[in-house]
């Protein structure tokens, strides 16, 4: 089973920011591939279902951005699933607006979702889908003003764009060991 955790905070209060860019690929993710979200459990708003042949659990953490590894880890206990089994749909802040790139392993880069994951799970060796909403161009914006701010109409509308890609580059990694 791949787990796809998508990360961002939970409650229409942090509905369409930049820090939630997680949640809303998951979202599309999960309605292009005719999976329910319809589940509570593993401290997460979750749905199953099988995609080219890989059984796949979304997983939409309700912990907050900072404890997102307690959530994960719960789901790869229950699922007994080897971290290489994880992919981590997330916002990046050192990338600039709209650029998507992977990764496997590494550091956290001071991402708090992140950090938490490879606290509570004990390592780093998990894949990432980052998702770039750069850095404030206000110099007086501070950052978690920045990651907890909404998406212009006009940024949301080239998400919309990119949309088609992201999910290309998440089924790209359901068939990877």
């Amino acid at each position: 089973m791949k787990i796809l955790a998508f990360l961002g905070n939970p409650g229409s209060k942090y509905s369409r920011t930049r820090h939630n860019i997680g949640f809303m690929a998951g979202e599309k993710f999960a309605e292009l591939n005719g999976i329910k979200i319809n589940k509570k459990n593993f401290l997460s708003e979750t749905g199953t279902g099988k995609i080219e042949e890989v059984d796949v659990l979304l997983l939409f953490p309700q912990t907050y951005m900072n404890e997102s590894g307690k959530a994960v880890k719960k789901a790869m206990d229950f699922y007994g699933e080897k971290h290489s089994s994880l992919i981590v749909f997330h916002d990046e802040l050192e990338l600039k607006f709209g650029d998507v790139k992977t990764k496997f392993a590494g550091g956290h880069k001071g991402h708090n979702g992140i950090r938490s994951i490879i606290t509570e799970t004990g390592s780093a060796d998990f894949h990432r889908i980052r998702f770039g909403i750069g850095r404030p161009e206000n110099e007086a914006m501070s950052v978690s003003d920045h990651v907890l701010s909404k998406f212009s109409p006009e940024e949301m509308a080239e998400i919309e764009k990119m949309m088609p890609e992201v999910m290309k580059i998440l089924h790209t990694f359901l068939n990877e060991d």
